[in-house]
């Protein structure tokens, strides 16, 4: 019979995209991951990943298996982190991390609502444009966003941001609107990286695959000025819908590419390694999976 932690491997796989992202996310070798989906599709009796040489793809039904068992697992979560409650008292002071465009919209609010619940702890958010080192800023645990570096540090995944293609009305009246990803290799793209006149831009679409090299006169380092360029006219950008929602509303940017995928923002807690963690902590994780996961912010 197939365990949870399966269950868990296969919602791995499809979020970090193939069985080897998946084994370093859940920290575990490459072969229990294949066994573990190998179990699970052979109870359930269905395919639910098509594997190739590069990518794990999800079936429509493990599309929709993933849509229902996510939810499922967070609830598990949940529940767990209530009978906890039963066994330790939930108090103390609790130093969260998190980023400054993020923190004021999603994380305030998450942390108001798990303080609601738990009114004998308090919070210190520490909000900060770089990563910081947890020990040195004694913090408890943090929010991030985007791919985690290879650390020491515990990890465990809320959610996928999602990601869109956007320009401003102006620019598209003036050079037209990419209806594939190839014709973005003809357009003002804007760049989000500090060097370098060239990036590549990947979608998929079904079991199609397009990864395009763009380029354009416009980069920057930082999101927001990423955000304000494409919101000027300077050319098409790859965004966050959270970041750029009230962009879109105003009707200042609007999105092309509809009917193509890109690869989502994953959205970690992070917490130091070492001794057992504190109730309160590990009652906010759980918390924040069980919001996150089930409905992630954007």
């Amino acid at each position: 019979m197939a365990s949870l932690d399966d269950y868990r491997v296969f919602v791995a796989i499809v979020e970090q995209g193939n069985l080897s992202a998946a084994a370093r996310h859940l920290h575990r070798s490459l072969q229990a991951v294949s066994r573990s989906l190998q179990a699970l599709e052979r109870e359930l009796g269905v395919e639910l990943i098509q594997r190739t040489t590069r990518r794990a793809q999800p079936t429509a039904a493990g599309l929709a298996f993933h849509a229902r068992i996510r939810t499922a697992l967070a609830d598990i979560d949940l529940a767990r982190s209530e009978l906890a409650e039963h066994g330790a008292r939930i108090d103390g002071a609790l130093r969260i991390g998190g980023s400054t465009q993020f923190s004021a919209p999603y994380l305030v609010p998450l942390i108001a609502a798990f303080m609601e619940r738990y009114p004998d702890v308090t919070v210190e958010l520490v909000v900060a444009d770089q990563h910081v080192d947890l020990q040195r800023e004694k913090l408890d645990v943090t929010v991030r966003l985007g791919e985690l570096a290879p650390s020491r540090l515990h990890a465990r995944q809320l959610g996928t941001l999602r990601m869109l293609t956007v320009g401003a009305p102006g620019y598209f009246a003036r050079h037209g609107r990419p209806r594939t990803p190839a014709e973005l290799g003809r357009h003002e793209c804007i760049l989000r990286q500090g060097s370098g006149a060239r990036q590549r831009w990947d979608y998929a679409r079904g079991n199609r695959r397009q990864s395009v090299e763009v380029r354009g006169r416009f980069r920057a380092d930082n999101a927001a000025a990423c955000n304000a360029a494409a919101a000027a006219g300077l050319g098409i950008a790859v965004v966050a819908l959270w970041q750029v929602r009230p962009l879109l509303d105003q009707g200042r940017l609007e999105t092309v590419l509809d009917d193509w995928q890109l690869p989502g923002l994953p959205l970690h807690v992070v917490w130091p390694p070492g001794k057992q963690l504190p109730a309160r902590t590990r009652a906010f994780i759980d918390f924040a999976a069980a919001r996150w996961t089930a409905e992630p912010p954007g």
